[in-house]
Formats: C-alpha cells, sequence, structure tokens
C-alpha cells in the first residue's frame, strides 16, 4: 500500500508541474504577442512622424495668403468711405 501511496503522490506531483509548465507557457506565448504588437505600433508612430516632419503643410501657406489679401481690400474700402464722407 506504501507504494502505491509514493505512486500516487508522485502522479500528482508530475501533474502539478505540468500545469506550472502549461501555464508558464502561455503567458510567453502572450508576452510574445504583446511585444509583436507593442513593437509594430511603434514603428507605426515613427513613420508617422517622419511623415509629418517631411512633408509641408500648404493649407498653411494658403491661408497666410488669402488673409494678406482680405486685410488689404477690407482696409482700402474702408479708406474709400471716409474720403466720401468729407
Amino acid at each position: 500500500m506504501n507504494k502505491l501511496d509514493d505512486l500516487l503522490a508522485a502522479s500528482r506531483l508530475n501533474e502539478l508541474l505540468h500545469k506550472k509548465e502549461v501555464e508558464e507557457k502561455n503567458k510567453n506565448t502572450l508576452l510574445w504577442v504583446l511585444a509583436v504588437i507593442g513593437a509594430v505600433a511603434a514603428v507605426a508612430a515613427i513613420a508617422y512622424a517622419v511623415y509629418r516632419y517631411f512633408t509641408p503643410d500648404y493649407l498653411e501657406d494658403f491661408e497666410d495668403d488669402f488673409d494678406d489679401d482680405f486685410d488689404d481690400d477690407f482696409f482700402d474700402d474702408d479708406d474709400d468711405d471716409e474720403d466720401d464722407d468729407e
């Protein structure tokens, strides 16, 4: 009976060790998946930053030109109105 108890205890111990190995393997797989996702996100962020740095901003130049023309026309009209009043 003693040998049978030893055999059952060894079998339970083996099952517990095997469960720990499976859990550790799952944790390791999850860690690798998260590492790959993080690396892809980092590369995408760097690529976007480089793209934004090297792409000229045409809209800003257009708005500056438009504002200058509008201001000139607006102030010219005010000067003409003041001359007509006198």
